[in-house]
């Protein structure tokens, strides 16, 4: 419990000091967002007084706490440019994203554990090598490339699903599947032949195990040692990447967004930076950071259910 709670408290001034750094480098950005929203024809009085409207014109350590509780609140408040309320636009927005990403991560776990496992225990063979060979290859592969790819196989020439777009799941649920199709495969696509990498390399080192070895002499085969004995050890490595990687994806999936027009939270922090939006822009980067910090602290958590020598 000690353990759970030193890790815990840690990740909270992890989030707290990450807060500060967002707030404060999106300050020294140059230009006034108030001069920015009215345009080019605004007098000091008009933009004197959508400062105060924005709240910039205060003392930073009040704007901070503002934002902050805020933040804490749910209530992310007004756009700069839009006036429209930041809470429920990254809502739905936020949606997208986390079907996109979330699904992207099942997807290539699905396809990195059997396939990393199974080039671990033919390491030495012809199809063991040629998996490693095809992770090597779709690694060095951009994830907007093979989204290109797959646009122009699946969507142009094949005609079997649709090349962009959105519809979501309450409306048709056949249209929803069909779009999300390109954009999820063009991300685990990716991050599987990644994963792959690492699956290999975990349970290549967990089958070199004496454990292992003396399984094998009681009768049991190298698959059914890994299954009994070797797959709980070789996920602490396998938690980690996934870990990492999941961050990773939440930054590839704004690239992904903009070629496959989906309207996520990516497309929405690409749209308030050339807006110089500034509020929507410090919340959006706040709530990828937390997402971030959130996922390592699960990761952390998952040590100790996984391996109990932690714990100690």
């Amino acid at each position: 419990m000690n353990r759970v709670v030193g890790i815990t408290v840690r990740y909270v001034l992890t989030l707290w000091v990450a807060s500060v750094a967002v707030f404060a480098l999106l300050r020294v950005v140059p230009g006034d967002p108030a001069e920015i929203a009215l345009g080019v024809t605004a007098t000091p009085e008009l933009v004197a007084e959508k400062r105060a409207a924005l709240g910039i014109d205060q003392p930073l350590l009040t704007q901070y706490g503002q934002w902050v509780k805020g933040m804490l609140t749910g209530d992310f408040g007004l756009s700069m440019t839009s006036g429209k309320d930041i809470s429920e636009l990254v809502l739905d927005r936020l949606q997208v994203s986390l079907i996109l990403v979330v699904c992207a991560i099942i997807v290539s776990l699905a396809i990195a554990i059997p396939m990393g496992s199974w080039a671990a225990r033919r390491h030495r063979h012809a199809d063991g090598i040629a998996i490693t060979a095809t992770s090597q290859v779709g690694i060095a592969i951009p994830s907007f490339l093979a989204g290109i790819v797959l646009v122009t196989v699946f969507a142009v020439k094949l005609g079997w699903v649709p090349a962009n777009g959105w519809v979501p799941p309450n409306v048709s649920f056949t249209g929803f599947l069909s779009r999300l199709f390109l954009p999820v495969m063009a991300l685990a696509a990716v991050q599987s032949a990644i994963m792959t990498r690492y699956v290999r390399s975990a349970v290549l080192n967990i089958l070199s195990e004496d454990f292992i070895r003396t399984a094998r002499a009681k009768g049991l085969t190298t698959k059914q040692a890994l299954r009994r004995h070797g797959l709980r050890n070789a996920a602490l490595p396998v938690v980690t990447v996934t870990g990492l990687q999941l961050a990773t994806v939440v930054v590839g999936a704004v690239v992904i967004e903009k070629v496959f027009v989906l309207p996520g939270i990516g497309t929405m922090l690409l749209d308030a930076v050339t807006t110089r939006d500034l509020l929507t822009v410090q919340t959006i980067v706040m709530l990828l950071v937390a997402f971030t910090i959130i996922v390592n602290l699960v990761v952390d958590l998952l040590y100790v259910v996984l391996d109990p020598r932690i714990r100690s």
